[in-house]
């Protein structure tokens, strides 16, 4: 072991990564004492821009992590400070819990959360704090999650308080189930455990919007990625009992969303080829996951005596055009060119157009991991980014689905660092405000100043510190 000392940005004191680590958790901080400020109507732009800050500085300290080489344990713990914060914060980012939280009462009421929107089945208070887009709007979400809300809403009678706690919780039950699965699922590919753990599980997208914005994306993907590693695990000895529970598993995930039943393409395609490959044993495999998917949705929708009323509902989220999502690019334009109506009809051409992109891309990259010329991993990852880019709808914690199982598998590299580069923008991209900012943009203009300054003082301090780096 050879320790170089440099200046930085390329190099810090030996103590780089526990000074990292604090500076990472002061940001979490100052994250969560902002957005309770400007929860609270104090502060104005300053409160903002001490949490914009407080964000701004947990990117930055999360990039220069990543040029250390901190033990998985050392990154483990340090992602448990850095999440500590937030497990106490409102809720950051989004409003989404409240939507949970008006959904759970619909379905306490004993009406089909999936059918009946929130505008309808749930009381005047829950209904105020839901965002407008989604007052009027059914659940898209599957059985197992309607029947978490219901859960959640006979728990605690309705308090909001409460009921984000618990869906923190059940967050946070989810972002274990990440932990554990991202270094088995990178094991595979044989990449680097502590590279898989900071650009997957550290990365801000993940603190951001799985513990701060209390999304449920992180119970789809703990229980996604932790049946991948237990189906596949149980390949090389056809351990029967094993990739069934993987399957389960996954079919769980998709009961909460629906693209998590991409992992049943890949570990059906996995199977095929463990028992001699060829597109017969392919299609049969296929033919065994749908099935698979099937009775696992049919369990789960009787069981929680929610029905199966959610599969009318799966277009919900795409009622509103996302001005992330690159297929709504070409009817903004036309829209802005020749009319409304005009830029609705070419976002509907686009999107039906991104589907079929969607479909033919699934098809290459299965194809290609039926062949072995690439990991099942990967083809997850692949899979997952083509949902993303080329899906109605795109929402900053939607690059999760793609980003965990990427990190698993690139090598360091240029496609490393570009997904490492997109999250950290991503991370920036939206301020931590609950709901929609519109109507606040001088506000934000004069956080982000604040921010911005706050931000560039802490990095000179760092600078002045100095940075280490070991190399093997």
């Amino acid at each position: 072991m050879q320790t170089v000392t440099y200046r930085w940005p390329t190099a810090v004191t030996t103590d780089t990564p526990e000074l990292l680590r604090w500076t990472g958790f002061g940001g979490a901080l100052l994250l969560t004492a902002g957005a309770w400020a400007v929860s609270a109507r104090v502060g104005g732009a300053v409160a903002l821009g001490v949490a914009i800050a407080g964000a701004g500085l947990v990117v930055l300290t999360w990039a220069l992590l990543g040029r250390t080489r901190p033990d998985p344990g050392w990154l483990r713990r340090t992602l448990a400070w850095w999440c500590a914060p937030l497990l106490v914060a409102p809720p950051l980012f989004s409003a989404d819990v409240f939507s949970y939280l008006a959904q759970g009462e619909v379905a306490a009421n004993g009406l089909d959360p999936n059918a009946v929107s929130p505008a309808v089945g749930a009381s005047a208070e829950a209904v105020a704090r839901v965002g407008v887009y989604w007052r009027e709007t059914p659940s898209p979400y599957g059985p197992l999650f309607t029947t978490v809300e219901r859960a959640i809403t006979e728990v605690t009678g309705g308090d909001p308080v409460l009921g984000i706690g618990l869906y923190r919780l059940v967050a946070a039950l989810g972002l274990l189930l990440v932990v554990w699965a991202v270094p088995r699922l990178a094991a595979m590919t044989g990449v680097q455990e502590r590279t898989a753990l900071w650009l997957g599980v550290m990365n801000p997208l993940v603190l951001w919007h799985l513990i701060g914005g209390v999304h449920n994306d992180a119970l789809m993907l703990g229980l996604m990625l932790s049946g991948t590693v237990v189906a596949l695990d149980a390949l090389p000895e056809l351990k029967w009992w094993q990739y069934t529970a993987g399957v389960v598993l996954i079919g769980l995930g998709a009961q909460v969303k629906l693209p998590a039943l991409v992992a049943l393409a890949v570990v059906g395609t996995a199977l095929a080829r463990r028992l001699g490959g060829g597109w017969i044993r392919f299609v049969t495999a296929g033919f065994a996951m749908v099935a698979a998917a099937g009775v696992v949705s049919a369990a789960t929708s009787l069981a929680g005596g929610s029905g199966f009323g959610w599969v009318r509902a799966l277009g919900t989220p795409s009622k509103v055009n996302s001005w992330m999502a690159p297929t709504n690019w070409p009817g903004y334009l036309a829209g802005a060119v020749f009319g409304p109506e005009s830029g609705q009809a070419m976002i509907s051409s686009a999107r039906i157009a991104g589907f079929v992109l969607i479909l033919c891309g699934v098809a290459v990259v299965l194809g290609r991991q039926l062949r072995g010329r690439i990991s099942e991993v990967t083809s997850l990852g692949m899979m997952m980014s083509l949902i993303v880019v080329l899906g109605p709808v795109i929402q900053p914690w939607y690059l999760l689905w793609a980003v965990l199982p990427l990190a698993a598998c690139l090598p360091v590299g240029t496609w490393r660092t570009r997904v490492a580069v997109l999250a950290g923008v991503f991370a920036l991209l939206v301020p931590p405000l609950a709901g929609n900012f519109a109507g606040r943009v001088p506000e934000l203009i004069g956080a982000y100043v604040v921010g911005i300054a706050l931000v560039g003082g802490a990095y000179l301090v760092l600078r002045r510190a100095r940075v280490s780096v070991a190399q093997a």
